[in-house]
């Protein structure tokens, strides 16, 4: 399915209606949600919600939460984009990963830890009155993005509240990301945050 394609006919038909609605976007890093918010906020008025207990190390949580908050203050939106912090609860992952520990990047670990992050996002969506939930994880090339829409369509049926599709690697999304971090130097990691992805990275 070309996610990108549904994603602009929600635009457009938005649009249409001259509307524009509030959307609540899980973001996993700063890097990540530069493309997303430059090309999200002309169309929707945007609270980044930084959920992400799969990072390991409080510090390195920390120093992305820093990072994120500096690129919402310094990236020039024609929306204003507020930030929303999620509980930090690394435990939430291990016990999900429990028996999965040696999986494979996109592996089955990689589907669950989507799917909690999505959830709470969803939750706090629906709790907070949002129009829409989303979330930034469709923009790298080292996450499933066929996965990650088929966790948010599955979440828009549980609880009710509207997933806005997405491929934002699509329209080299991805590349102006890495255009975006070198603007406003920001902190790029080069591991998801789990201490399963660093010991991966570590390998190569």
């Amino acid at each position: 399915m070309n996610y990108q394609l549904k994603l602009e006919e929600i635009i457009e038909k938005n649009k249409d209606n001259k509307k524009i609605p509030t959307l609540l976007l899980h973001s996993c890093c700063a890097p990540c949600s530069s493309y997303c918010l430059e090309y999200l906020s002309n169309f929707f008025k945007i609270t980044i919600f930084y959920y992400n207990p799969n990072i390991t190390e409080k510090e390195e949580y920390l120093k992305r939460v820093v990072e994120q908050k500096r690129l919402i203050k310094e990236l020039p939106c024609k929306y204003e984009i507020k930030f929303l912090e999620g509980n930090y609860n690394p435990k939430l992952f291990f016990n999900l990963s429990k028996g999965l520990e040696r999986e494979p990047e996109k592996g089955k670990r990689c589907f669950k830890c989507y799917e909690l992050r999505l959830q709470e996002t969803a939750l706090i969506a629906k709790k907070l009155d949002f129009d829409y939930f989303a979330t930034t994880l469709t923009l790298s090339p080292y996450k499933n993005s066929n996965w990650v829409n088929e966790i948010g369509e599955k979440l828009e049926t549980k609880y009710n509240i509207k997933y806005l599709y997405s491929d934002f690697k699509k329209k080299n999304g991805y590349k102006r990301s890495i255009e975006l971090s070198k603007i406003y130097n920001l902190y790029r990691q080069d591991y998801c945050g789990c201490i399963y992805s660093k010991k991966n990275k570590a390998k190569d």
